[in-house]
């Protein structure tokens, strides 16, 4: 690339015309070059009053045009240099306070050496050196339902708990709300018969009956036993009540009176849940009977077959965690 080569063209008249109309003429209203006060254009004193020396004029003492263009040119071509070159110096300047920078910020050996930390470019933290453990991993199959406690008390093969009358009817005393019932005897007998009065034995033994074990609860002046027969399966204890006729026998004693035998009318219920049948007979200590609106009988009774209900459904239900918890085999 070139700069400033040659002159200024001026017009058709070549490089040594005079651009203000006349070749003998000096270009600021006839006045010589003294006008200039006898330095040159840069502030310079001269040994003569020509800014451009003996190179500005021509013998007849006029401007030489070609000489002031190519002076000109020679001028402006510096000035580009220059401003080049500063340029140049200034890039490179950049450029090494760049690279600096660099080299500092990717020094880690450096300042590790050297035993000196940088607050500005601070170490990237390190990255896990071993990619190739498992990553985890999920079962694509569905995790088996929770057992239902109700599988457990309806077949004899998966009801294995340990049953006797004091885990059906456990403590010396029962609340339910604000009535406390205490306790009486209780008994187990595989004979489901001698348990019962009427035609419930013969029942009983009908469907499979395998044992029947009864609890006496009491509160002013009102008892009531609770008989559970056991059987093998579900539909067994359901035939069993659906056949229902007669009554599970009242059990007196440790501190009850005998009661529903005699006369006085008591009340009788029968229920099943899962292989389990329950029984009640409510009546009342002293000779008197139990009424269609005698609500305190009515409530004694509900509540002890409340009560056995629930023993019986605690049952599954233990059952049924104990196997949620239980190890894989």
């Amino acid at each position: 690339m070139s700069f400033g080569q040659g002159g200024p063209q001026w017009g058709p008249g070549g490089q040594n015309q005079n651009p203000y109309g006349g070749q003998g003429q000096a270009p600021y209203g006839g006045q010589d070059a003294n006008a200039y006060g006898g330095q040159d254009l840069f502030g310079n004193r001269s040994a003569s009053p020509d800014p451009f020396g003996q190179r500005g004029r021509t013998d007849d003492n006029t401007p030489d045009w070609a000489a002031l263009a190519d002076a000109s040119a020679a001028r402006t071509r510096r000035k580009r240099w220059l401003l080049i070159g500063g340029g140049a110096l200034a890039t490179a300047a950049v450029a090494g306070i760049v690279a600096t920078a660099v080299v500092a910020s990717n020094g880690d050996g450096d300042s590790n050496a050297s035993g000196k930390n940088s607050s500005e470019f601070p170490a990237p933290p390190d990255l896990p050196k071993d990619t190739t453990q498992p990553q985890p991993s999920f079962s694509s199959v569905a995790p088996l339902p929770p057992p239902n406690p109700k599988d457990f008390i309806s077949n004899e093969k998966k009801d294995t708990a340990p049953l006797s009358a004091e885990t059906l009817f456990p403590g010396k005393k029962l609340t339910m709300g604000d009535r406390v019932y205490a306790k009486g005897g209780t008994a187990r007998t595989g004979d489901c018969a001698s348990a019962t009065q009427g035609a419930l034995g013969p029942i009983l033994d009908r469907n499979g009956c395998d044992q029947v074990f009864r609890a006496t609860y009491s509160k002013d002046g009102i008892a009531v036993t609770v008989g559970v027969a056991v059987f093998g399966a579900e539909a067994e204890a359901k035939k069993a009540v659906q056949q229902a006729d007669g009554n599970v026998a009242p059990l007196a004693g440790s501190g009850v009176a005998t009661f529903c035998k005699g006369g006085p009318v008591c009340r009788f219920t029968a229920n099943s849940y899962g292989r389990y049948a329950y029984f009640t007979a409510t009546g009342y200590t002293q000779a008197k009977s139990v009424t269609k609106g005698d609500t305190k009988a009515f409530q004694t009774g509900d509540d002890l077959a409340e009560f056995t209900f629930r023993q019986i459904v605690r049952r599954g239900e233990a059952q049924a965690s104990a196997a949620a918890t239980a190890p894989a085999a």
